[in-house]
């Protein structure tokens, strides 16, 4: 009789923690990540490079496209104001800065940006016979930016096949550009 009560309780054991494990909810069962995201055990996405937000549905280069007013001085050049356009790169997680320096609207340079940073690695250009090579980064001024509107510090460097190379904050040389929108 003892050990057929001890049996039963062990199988009625088994049972009651099988119930009880089975009846954990599935937190990714309600939940759809988008653009090849993965829903992770807490019911939060994973979101592959180039995307953003909580379910991974905002394409990160979305909030740098637009129109912005640059105000920047060189370490050689003079005070400027002007405007960079930026578009949809080659790459979801990457876009494209027409009149970037305000060397001429045909001059395009490539970025990889992140949620709060923006990266150019070196590339060279001609403008009017001269060879212009442009290096830097980006940060995001996060209290300034929501929305449409925001603000970034750029940080770059334009050196010329004629031996000139103007700084603007890069390497802590000059001061960074202002980009606003």
């Amino acid at each position: 009789m003892k050990r057929l009560l001890m049996i039963s309780l062990g199988a009625i054991s088994t049972v009651a923690t099988l119930t009880i494990t089975s009846c954990e909810a599935n937190k990714c069962k309600a939940i759809v990540c988008a653009n090849g995201a993965v829903c992770e055990e807490d019911g939060s996405c994973t979101c592959p490079v180039g995307y953003e937000g909580e379910r991974c549905e905002t394409a990160t280069r979305d909030r740098y496209r637009g129109a912005w007013t640059v105000d920047e001085t060189g370490t050689v050049s003079g005070v400027a104001r002007y405007t960079v356009s930026v578009e949809n790169g080659p790459a979801i997680n990457q876009i494209q800065i027409r009149n970037f320096n305000n060397l001429n609207n045909t001059s395009v340079v490539i970025a990889t940006v992140t949620p709060d940073s923006v990266f150019i690695a070196p590339q060279t250009f001609e403008v009017a016979g001269v060879q212009k090579t442009v290096v830097g980064y980006g940060v995001i001024e996060p209290a300034k930016f929501y929305g449409a509107h925001g603000e970034i510090r750029m940080y770059y460097r334009v050196s010329s096949s004629d031996g000139v190379t103007d700084d603007y904050g890069y390497r802590e040389s000059g001061q960074p550009s202002v980009w606003i929108k």
